[in-house]
């Protein structure tokens, strides 16, 4: 729980019907089993401690007053446990039966949400034993003392300010106007749901867009337990999908059809950051909401939460694909406007044969063609100097003569020479000097020809290269349209990367990825490309990935 981390837990457990006593057994078990985990806040289902199919026998007071001894059984049996814990049963009030979370911490009853929405169509009857709980905070006696009772509750730990949990039940989430909606407005930066939602055909998809939307939509943490298998001896059946997300993200998924427990550690500081930063997210006002403060160990946390080395690139084929073709429309769109706005006819890249200006050339291809500009008026212009290889000197060329554009080839070395005797520069001396030398001289040409030809100079440095500073002041960080700005390094790579092939062995062809003009021209360099590929005894998945990149290249 330090710097704004908390673990959270969702679990259900092997309920039977009606058995409250073997049902508060199972529960204490999982209970202590997500202790071992680390959890600090701990979900369990609706009407766990009964179970959700009892049908009529919510009528029995025997059962009613078993469920609240089942309650008073756990609290006891967790009192060294250091979590806020949340444990779903019927619950009388006022002679009325509600559908509750109750919530626990330390072995003290902290308060019961009950439910507001109840589903009565379909395969759903809760109208019939269970009244709809109100957002008014009134109070409810549990063995002597009084407890706060209400939707309106808000769960707030002393030592972690930021952490402020609410709940609601199942079927509130499915509704036009969540509950949640009006917790997360009064600060809640956690939402817990207690369900006990039946399987159909896609339903878990639906269930799981449900949770990551409401998640993103409040900027909060979204924990949701629900029924397991089990549960029901109708023919209902419970899958267990247990979910837990962050702002849109689905942290944690529990496989179905199995009583599972799922962790995942929820970034609270994050959360609240955010909602700062969002003009548009509503000032907290907790009018009507009563806050009950609990106290937690501010602990290490052991995180295990995965953190993408590559969040912008989806892992699956089929979307990678789809986002790669979707980013070069965007790019070449903004170009396009940006052309036919000011009537430039002509544009100036300075081509290296890596991975930027290659990304960049393209595009600047696709925009020309979308305006019907001929590509010959994009000069490609590469200026070799003292680092510039072979390789990727003569794969400026191809790409450039692959495109139809026009090569343009300024060798600096003097020009750069001449300007180190000026400054008095040892040219011998690698320095940061020597290395802005070539990257001003260079950007110097490429203004200086945008000039001649009335063109723009088009930028070619990525999202990556900016955030980090990585470029040259009045240098490469400067152009009249930067294309890549937005995009990050790890697209430029997926995109347009040289292969790299097996220790010891020649760098893939980078015109093999190229785009041209001719049909015919494509088809041979995809022929070309897949022999490469097998001689190099490339997995047959990346050469599939490879084949498919290089066809959406082709504009």
């Amino acid at each position: 729980m330090k710097q704004g981390f908390v673990k959270v837990a969702a679990a259900s457990c092997a309920v039977v019907v009606a058995d409250v006593r073997e049902n508060t057994r199972v529960i204490l078990e999982t209970i202590h089993k997500m202790e071992g985990e680390g959890a600090k806040v701990m979900v369990l289902p609706e009407l766990a401690l009964t179970g959700y199919t009892c049908s009529d026998l919510f009528w029995q007071s025997q059962m009613i007053d078993a469920a609240k001894e089942g309650l008073k059984e756990i609290a006891d049996g967790t009192k060294e446990t250091d979590a806020l814990i949340f444990v779903g049963l019927p619950w009388e009030q006022g002679g009325k039966l509600f559908n509750v979370a109750a919530v626990l911490c330390h072995g003290e009853l902290l308060g019961i949400v009950p439910k507001k929405y109840l589903p009565n169509y379909n395969e759903f009857y809760e109208l019939r034993h269970f009244t709809p709980g109100k957002e008014a905070v009134t109070t409810t006696e549990f063995f002597g003392k009084e407890v706060p009772f209400g939707m309106n509750l808000l769960f707030q730990c002393e030592k972690m300010p930021r952490l402020k949990v609410a709940a609601e039940l199942c079927e509130d989430l499915w509704t036009p106007n969540p509950p949640s909606v009006a917790h997360a407005l009064a600060g809640a930066t956690v939402v817990v749901n207690l369900s006990a939602s039946d399987e159909m055909v896609g339903k878990d998809s639906y269930r799981r867009s449900l949770v990551s939307a409401q998640s993103a939509r409040l900027i909060c943490g979204y924990i949701y337990a629900t029924a397991g298998e089990g549960e029901s001896t109708t023919d209902l059946v419970f899958g267990g999908q247990h979910l837990i997300a962050e702002n849109g993200t689905i942290l944690a998924e529990a496989k179905r059809f199995e009583n599972q427990i799922i962790c995942a550690d929820l970034d609270v500081d994050r959360l609240t950051s955010e909602r700062r930063r969002m003009t548009t997210y509503p000032e907290q006002r907790t009018d009507g909401y009563q806050v009950v403060r609990f106290s937690l160990a501010i602990e290490e946390t052991k995180l295990t939460r995965y953190f993408d080395p590559r969040p912008f690139v989806p892992s699956d084929k089929h979307n990678r694909d789809q986002r790669c073709d979707e980013i070069l429309n965007i790019q070449a769109m903004g170009l396009k406007k940006r052309l036919a706005h000011t009537h430039c006819q002509s544009a100036v890249i300075g081509i290296s044969g890596g991975l930027d200006s290659t990304l960049a050339l393209l595009v600047t291809a696709r925009a020309f063609d979308l305006l019907g500009i001929p590509r010959k008026q994009i000069l490609s212009v590469t200026m070799p100097c003292f680092g510039t290889t072979d390789r990727t000197y003569q794969n400026a060329c191809e790409l450039t003569r692959c495109l139809g554009a026009t090569l343009k080839e300024i060798d600096i070395k003097e020009a750069v020479n001449l300007h180190f005797r000026d400054i008095g520069q040892n040219p011998e001396k690698h320095d940061v000097t020597y290395e802005n030398g070539q990257a001003r001289e260079r950007t110097q040409i490429l203004m200086d020809l945008a000039n001649q030809s009335g063109g723009m100079v088009i930028g070619t440095g990525d999202l990556s290269e900016l955030a980090l500073g990585w470029a040259t002041y009045n240098g490469d960080h400067m152009s009249m349209y930067a294309v890549n700005a937005s995009v990050p390094k790890t697209w430029c790579a997926i995109w347009c990367s040289i292969m790299r092939t097996p220790a010891g062995k020649k760098h893939f062809p980078i015109s093999f990825w190229m785009c041209s003009t001719r049909r015919s021209a494509r088809n041979c360099c995809r022929r070309k490309m897949v022999s490469f590929l097998r001689k190099q005894k490339i997995s047959s998945d990346r050469t599939s990935f490879m084949i498919s990149s290089y066809t959406i290249c082709c504009v």
